[in-house]
């Protein structure tokens, strides 16, 4: 079926101030207006190599107050929306690059993607990551069907011997950038949500410097109904594409953290193709602080049982915030486009996530060192329906009077509520008692 575009003038007027040439190395040549014909000819190519994730309604709709449904990304094979737009580009490759092969130099969901595809269609693929990669990440390169190479200590080591490699045996070196080759992939989740959610209101997704999610995913968004509210949220601590926006160009110099939590949403903003689609196509960007993101993530977890990255979480991060209070009563999509959380960042998530949802609280208090305090103590605890998780108990260096034991105790809750009442019945047995704020 082919759909004849009518927003081709909009985005054709996004697009048109963009320069054409670039320091890029891989696909600056491609380049080019991107057009809804070019997204849905991506949809068709792609529909065997990537799975067509469900958009369903969530659980948390009424905590919110709005009909939420979640587009869930992160079941891709490699846990990532990347794959779309990789999947595209490789497939778009002539016939003997595609012999030659492709190389990636990076830890991200791009690569793992690229390892995957590029795979699975029979294209000699190298990974090049450096030594400080996690273990993990390299393993599942490896097993989608790559040659890692481990090479160097930094990222900026890996990418120039990839490069290196690259023009000594005829690879194709590949980067995230915003080619419309690989826009036209990820646009392809637009035109998803789109058909699964009936009279949408608006469309949530990640942004940070990668915003070629947003970017393709608005320009099918709004060809299909201009009235759709297209929103991207970033984080706090990395507003990249806030400033780039600001400045009318891609910021460069942005600190950046090298954090394995932030992964994409930290990234520096790489092309002014995405950049243009976003300023003129875009409704609203927001951002959100790190606390409301490892909430969304905790959120996720319990209501959807879906394990997810700050990436994916991200989106519903702006709801936890209270960011869009205009979509109250609204029927919202989120897309949740990735879930690569190593295990051990998922245990200091969800530790802290609990602490800050005021689900985990600790106190302390004096008590006289005789027989049957502490057991009087636990019978509060116990009549107060909380769990234990640890209790202290130090009486060589407490600077009170003599012969007592410093208590020091952390505790479950089961909500904000159900930690005051807590509180206010220790405080009316232990007066002295002092919380220990998060």
């Amino acid at each position: 079926m082919k759909i004849v575009s009518r927003n081709e003038e909009l985005l054709r007027d996004a697009l048109s101030r963009i320069p054409q040439s670039s320091s890029r190395t891989s696909l600056s040549s491609c380049n080019k207006l991107i057009r809804f014909e070019d997204i849905s000819a991506a949809a068709f190519k792609i529909q065997c190599g990537v799975q067509k994730t469900p958009c369903m309604y969530s659980r948390l709709s009424k905590q919110y107050g709005m009909d939420i449904y979640l587009k869930k990304e992160f079941l891709q094979y490699t846990g990532s929306v990347k794959e779309r737009g990789v999947l595209y580009l490789l497939t778009s490759l002539p016939q003997d690059q595609q012999r030659k092969g492709v190389i990636v130099a990076s830890d991200s969901n791009f690569s793992m993607a690229v390892a995957y595809h590029a795979s699975e269609l029979r294209i000699p693929v190298f990974v090049i990551m450096s030594t400080s990669t996690p273990p993990a990440r390299v393993k599942m390169c490896r097993e989608y069907g790559a040659m890692v190479i481990s090479y160097g200590t930094t990222a900026k080591d890996s990418q120039t011997h990839a490069r290196r490699l690259a023009q000594e045996n005829g690879y194709l070196y590949l980067e995230e950038e915003d080619s419309a080759v690989y826009l036209s992939g990820l646009g392809t989740v637009g035109l998803e949500v789109y058909e699964q959610v009936p009279k949408l209101d608006a469309v949530i997704f990640p942004a940070g410097g990668h915003c070629g999610l947003l970017a393709g995913s608005a320009a099918a968004l709004k060809h299909l109904n201009p009235h759709i509210s297209v929103i991207g949220v970033e984080s706090e601590s990395f507003p990249v594409l806030q400033q780039s926006l600001k400045a009318g160009h891609p910021i460069e110099d942005q600190a950046c953290s090298n954090h394995h939590f932030y992964g994409d949403v930290s990234g520096l903003c790489f092309g002014s193709n995405s950049l243009q689609l976003t300023g003129k196509l875009v409704d609203k960007v927001v951002a959100v602080r790190e606390e409301d993101i490892l909430i969304s993530i905790l959120r996720l977890l319990e209501y959807e049982r879906a394990t997810v990255d700050a990436e994916g979480a991200i989106g519903l991060a702006a709801l936890v915030a209270g960011k869009l209070p205009e979509l109250k009563a609204k029927r919202v999509a989120i897309v949740i486009c990735s879930g690569n959380l190593e295990l051990h960042l998922l245990q200091q998530c969800i530790a802290r996530a609990l602490t800050l949802d005021n689900r985990v609280c600790r106190f302390s208090l004096v008590l006289s060192d005789c027989p049957g305090d502490i057991s009087k103590l636990l019978e509060i605890l116990a009549r107060e329906e909380t769990r234990v998780l640890d209790i202290k108990q130090e009486r060589t260096f407490v600077t009170s009077e003599l012969f007592t034991v410093e208590v020091t105790c952390t505790v479950e809750t089961r909500d904000k509520i159900h930690t005051a009442q807590l509180r206010n019945a220790l405080l009316e047995r232990y007066p002295t008692a002092a919380w220990m704020e998060r």
